[in-house]
């Protein structure tokens, strides 16, 4: 009885009885539980995967319900952290998975204690760090795992395997410097984040049963219908830092790649230092984020106040100022929303 629940699954040839099997047995976690994040945890929880660990640092809110398709209006009038809200649904989805709720962000003090041990990490992130933070743990212990991203009507997916595929770093060599499109600066289509999530869900099923995976990066747009497969499987760098010399930039404190968030005492700010110094473009960072909230800006810096209680001053080198909050956790939710 207990399979009848997957038994549309197991028709599918190859899946079958066997690959149910493995899927029963096998531990997923998923680092980010928004738009991507909900699609991927609701189809391998209603899929049957045996321990589905989820993380995530923020609450649910109102603008998060067009396209977070496990939270209510409930949620968000009750400031319920997502991961709870998830765990609440997703047990009323399959109360036979073991869903494991972990209120944290995930930074390079806990990143291996959270996801070392799992059979597959699937990225629902929304920042470019905490992707080179996965691919260093990925690597490091040889654990397969499945990027996605999303923003506006367009994302991109791909499958990485250690010692098989390219990773990230190789994909991606450097952390693009300035402000990049987020969500709260572009908007997002909910179709495409169903779209790239059901992606990423699948790329870990198969990863799960032993099947092929998909050895391309595909991108789409579903407003402007284009579609592109480009092949991988032959873009390792051969200096690449972390799946060639396993240094972990993203693991290291010492690292220039790291950004430090600090609490000042006393002013209820927190300020974000990105140690390797970048020069942000005002102009283009203004007009990027005008349609957030008001912007003001001289020679010297940029203002920006999404809402009334918070203003984040960005200054030429990168530095940031997140007036409003004290706490690190919430300014690096800020930083992410309107930073990429």
């Amino acid at each position: 009885m207990a399979l009848e629940r997957y038994s549309r699954q197991m028709l599918f040839k190859p899946i079958g009885e066997e690959g149910q099997a493995k899927i029963l047995q096998s531990r997923a976690v998923v680092v980010g539980m928004g738009a991507l994040g909900t699609v991927v945890a609701n189809h391998l929880v209603r899929a049957g995967v045996g321990h589905v660990r989820i993380i995530d640092r923020d609450i649910v809110e109102h603008s998060n319900l067009q396209r977070q398709i496990l939270y209510t209006e409930e949620d968000a009038a009750r400031n319920l952290p997502k991961v709870i809200a998830a765990e609440k649904r997703l047990k009323k989805i399959n109360s036979e998975v073991l869903i494991e709720p972990i209120l944290s962000d995930v930074n390079l003090d806990n990143a291996e204690e959270l996801l070392v041990g799992f059979d597959v990490i699937i990225d629902g992130t929304d920042n470019f760090l905490t992707r080179y933070l996965i691919n260093d743990v990925a690597i490091k212990h040889g654990i397969p795992w499945v990027y996605g991203g999303a923003v506006s009507s367009r994302g991109m997916f791909a499958t990485i395997i250690p010692g098989k595929t390219p990773c990230y770093r190789c994909l991606f060599p450097q952390v693009p410097q300035g402000l990049g499109d987020t969500c709260d600066t572009i908007g997002v289509l909910s179709p495409i984040t169903d779209i790239i999530g059901s992606f990423e869900a699948m790329e870990a099923l198969k990863l799960l049963v032993g099947a092929e995976t998909n050895p391309n990066l595909d991108q789409l747009d579903i407003w402007y219908n284009s579609f592109l497969q480009m092949d991988i499987s032959e873009g390792h760098d051969p200096n690449c830092p972390a799946c060639v010399k396993h240094e972990y930039e993203f693991l290291d404190r010492t690292s220039d790649k790291q950004i430090v968030f600090t609490s000042l005492c006393g002013r209820d700010t927190v300020q974000i230092n990105p140690r390797q110094k970048i020069r942000l473009d005002f102009s283009e960072t203004a007009e990027r984020l005008k349609k957030s909230g008001k912007v003001e800006m001289n020679p010297y810096m940029l203002r920006f106040s999404p809402n009334e209680d918070i203003t984040m001053v960005f200054f030429l080198d990168g530095r940031v100022l997140i007036h409003g909050l004290s706490d690190p956790v919430q300014a690096k939710n800020y930083y992410a929303k309107y930073n990429g």
